[in-house]
């Protein structure tokens, strides 16, 4: 038995595979302890026989909500003498060109918890100045009377010698006010150039890692002792729970990855190399393109401050299903990123909300039925939707038909951008890719997207509101491994980076050894290159060609090649990656062309004429046309005006425009 439980900002979705069956679940999240809702689904719908259990696999925001929450660890900050400001001067960017205050995220620690100590390398890791071990215990005197939580440790050039990181963490241990797993070093989170993204990163794990640390803790109190627990983590591989513990950071994006990964498996089985993924929940929404593969992200932001681990180019903005409407101080309509959530959720939860949301929109529209109940528990109240919208719509001086309608306007409109974003901004065409729509809300709004951008096809999968669960189940253990470089052309760049690529290789196969993998893992290797005088760099494979692949590779990102520019590798990374078994998606055979009767027709908006289909009722080869609505348990789909459905195989809903 495989469980993936993926914890949502309103709901909880568990996918289980048991005897080749493939089971989903929701519940409603707990936000003040995310583990209940997880215990309680387990309970509920495992049993306490964990003998069967074969992996558990689980999605967290804990990290992610310390962090936007600003409820993560007491931390201090180690560095070297000069750079105790780093933190706080960071890059000088602007997020705002022209804005003249520009708003700029709270930092994690204050000035007076960051400490310098003398001791000096130089750019080849040679020792300039030793390490002062005096002025040291002057430091960590001060550090053992701060209660602190974890400590960040991040000296200039530690990722070409670690050696000074590594003494400060024994002469901290020595003293036995902390744990070792709350000493923190930049040089084993990330042992790569560009001292400020290096400072960042270690400074994030060290203020997430204590609140994941309890977080797995408690959960191993709870689950039976025979329970595998493993992580997703932002990249879109798992890890086991012991290792992640150590690796907290990698878990602060894994709900969304886990969405990707199990859009592209459905996708792959479908016959569709080509999708940009729409998925679209009670709190936000996390699009991603993938041509063909998984599109990853050297470096990403969480609340404003760089995190410099490889992510998968997902885009987040705040628009789901709980996302509340207003009206600004303008007299402009607002749609998020402020959310109804779990509690009290949209109004037509009848749990007491009282601010109208794009759920609640959508039931106006006649597009959620009054006889669905969400997860097979919450029954939905569309009366409490009109009832709630009548003060938006008089602001707006608009009908509630109306203004639900201008809601769903501004809500497409968001999502809109964010796919352009993801497609057209990197050079893609998404006239040439199909909309993959999931969780939630995602299906109840991918014609009205889809048709904004001109795309021709939707693809539902068969259960899109628990696809980040499955996604958790067919995910494959990943694990990464890096290493800075920065060499020029010269005759022994490559036994240099040979060397390297070995090393790498064999930190790669220990750690494979304490993942207990099913399969022997398999290595890709990857160069980060760019050329002289940029600032920033590409990823590409690792061969003996890399010159003309990176030229190849800037060429078709940028639009040009510099072919008579000095190419210069930054970093070497290895990806080991440990393939699990993937659960066999139920198939029938489309031997015809069928019209399924609806079991029922309504008058919707405007005098518009709705069929309603049960999506367990289709079957493949059912076809229909718009506007139509298609109820299961998991989420609710709209096929619009001008749009028709059909049922492959898989029993995913394939929609597809009208010409």
């Amino acid at each position: 038995m495989r469980i993936g439980v993926d914890i949502g900002g309103t709901f909880t979705d568990f996918v289980v595979e048991a005897d080749g069956q493939l089971q989903a679940h929701k519940l409603l999240s707990t936000p003040d302890d995310p583990s209940r809702a997880l215990l309680q689904g387990l309970q509920q719908w495992v049993g306490s026989g964990a003998e069967a259990w074969e992996r558990l696999a689980h999605g967290s925001t804990v990290a992610t909500n310390a962090i936007l929450q600003r409820r993560g660890a007491r931390i201090a900050f180690i560095t070297t003498r000069g750079f105790r400001d780093l933190l706080f001067l960071g890059r000088q960017n602007r997020p705002q060109l022209y804005a003249i205050h520009p708003q700029l995220p709270p930092p994690l620690l204050s000035r007076e918890r960051c400490f310098e100590v003398s001791g000096r390398l130089d750019h080849r890791g040679e020792v300039i100045t030793t390490l002062d071990e005096n002025e040291l215990s002057h430091i960590l005197d001060e550090l053992a009377q701060l209660s602190l939580d974890a400590i960040a440790i991040c000296l200039l050039f530690s990722y070409v010698n670690p050696g000074h990181e590594r003494r400060i963490k024994e002469l901290i241990l020595a003293r036995d006010f902390v744990e070792p797993w709350q000493v923190v070093l930049s040089s084993e989170v990330l042992p790569e150039f560009r001292e400020y993204e290096r400072a960042s990163t270690v400074a994030l794990e060290a203020y997430v890692r204590p609140a994941v640390h309890h977080y797995l803790t408690q959960l191993d109190r709870e689950l039976p002792d025979e329970a595998d627990l493993w992580m997703m983590r932002s990249d879109g591989g798992v890890l086991h729970a012991e290792n992640i513990r150590e690796q907290a950071i990698h878990t602060a994006l894994s709900g969304p990855a886990a969405g990707v990964i199990g859009a592209r498996f459905v996708a792959q089985k479908a016959g569709f190399e080509k999708i940009i993924t729409l998925d679209m929940g009670g709190t936000s929404t996390d699009v991603s393109l993938c041509d063909g593969g998984l599109t990853p992200r050297p470096q990403t932001e969480i609340d404003g401050l760089p995190l410099r681990l490889r992510t998968l180019d997902i885009e987040t903005i705040g628009a789901g299903g709980g996302s509340i409407a207003r009206v600004d101080a303008g007299g402009a309509l607002r749609v998020g990123p402020e959310s109804a959530g779990a509690d009290p959720g949209p109004m037509i939860y009848g749990m007491g909300g009282e601010q109208p949301t794009v759920s609640d929109a959508n039931a106006i529209l006649g597009r959620l039925g009054d006889d669905q109940r969400l997860g097979g528990n919450l029954r939905l109240d569309n009366s409490l939707a009109r009832r709630g919208f009548v003060p938006l719509a008089e602001r707006l001086n608009l009908t509630i038909e109306e203004a639900a309608i201008g809601v769903l306007a501004v809500a497409n409109a968001n999502i809109d951008r964010s796919l352009r974003r993801v497609s057209v901004a990197r050079g893609y065409d998404p006239r040439e890719f199909t909309l993959m729509a999931f969780g939630g809300a995602g299906p109840l709004h991918a014609c009205d997207v889809a048709d904004r951008l001109a795309m021709p096809s939707v693809l539902i999968p068969a259960t899109p509101g628990v696809l980040c669960a499955l996604g958790l189940i067919v995910a494959d253990v990943q694990l990464d491994f890096s290493q800075s470089v920065l060499q020029f052309s010269g005759p022994e760049r490559m036994n240099r980076i040979n060397e390297l690529l070995s090393q790498l290789r064999a930190r790669a196969e220990a750690v494979c050894v304490k993942e207990k993998l099913d399969e022997a893992p398999q290595f890709h290797a990857y160069l980060d290159v760019r050329y002289q005088g940029q600032a920033h760099e590409l990823t590409i494979d690792f061969s003996e060609d890399y010159e003309e692949a990176f030229h190849a590779e800037h060429e078709r990102e940028y639009g040009h090649a510099l072919r008579d520019r000095e190419i210069e590798i930054v970093n070497l990374r290895l990806r080991a990656i440990g393939a699990v078994r993937k659960p066999e998606l139920p198939y029938r055979e489309v031997l015809s062309v069928s019209q399924p009767r609806p079991m029922r027709t309504e008058v919707a908006s405007a005098g518009q004429t709705m069929a309603h289909h049960w999506r367990e009722d289709l079957i493949p080869g059912s076809r229909f046309v718009g506007p139509a609505l298609v109820l299961q348990n998991d989420c609710t789909t709209y096929v619009a005006p001008g749009w028709e459905a059909r049922v492959d195989g898989y029993h995913n809903l394939i929609l597809e425009r009208l010409s």
